[in-house]
């Protein structure tokens, strides 16, 4: 979602608990079919670097493409380390329930602190017109972005209206 998109909406409270809760499902069904069918015990990696190269190649030509966002500004998250770890819970246990367990316990522990050397850069504080902001946060000042307060202001003070006088 919104949360994976911006840098300045990965923060430390729903990014991490919206994204690995989400991003689970996937690995874990490619996972299970690899393992009962082929007992190969990769296939959450595999869904998740297939999944990171279709997001590259999403955020490049449509964030940079298209409107010109730059790059660190709508990197997608890494979630190889817990992939991997998913994997060898279930290659060491071979048991679903423990996979389920502990290695959905291990996906979602390790999901921040996988994503800090990539996000630290953007949390660094910084003083901005007389205010403490940091990087990412003046990366959203200068990006505006629709669905934003900031969008809607500005739509607001244009001429783009219903016939009711709301903001269409």
């Amino acid at each position: 979602g919104d949360w994976d998109f911006w840098s300045d909406w990965k923060d430390r409270r729903l990014w991490v608990t919206v994204t690995p809760i989400v991003l689970i499902t996937f690995p874990a069904a490619v996972q299970a079919v690899l393992w009962e069918r082929f007992r190969l015990p990769f296939g959450a990696t595999i869904v998740i670097l297939g999944l990171l190269l279709g997001e590259w190649v999403n955020r490049y030509f449509n964030f940079w493409g298209w409107t010109y966002f730059p790059i660190n500004f709508v990197f997608p998250a890494s979630l190889i380390p817990g992939a991997v770890l998913l994997d060898v819970v279930l290659m060491l246990s071979g048991s679903y329930l423990f996979t389920a367990v502990i290695g959905g316990m291990a996906w979602g522990l390790v999901f921040y602190p996988g994503n800090w050397p990539i996000i630290a850069p953007l949390h660094v504080p910084v003083e901005y017109n007389g205010m403490l902001m940091s990087v990412a946060d003046i990366q959203g000042y200068h990006y505006v972005r629709t669905g934003t307060p900031e969008y809607i202001r500005m739509v607001e003070k244009g001429t783009l209206r219903t016939f009711g006088k709301d903001v269409a």
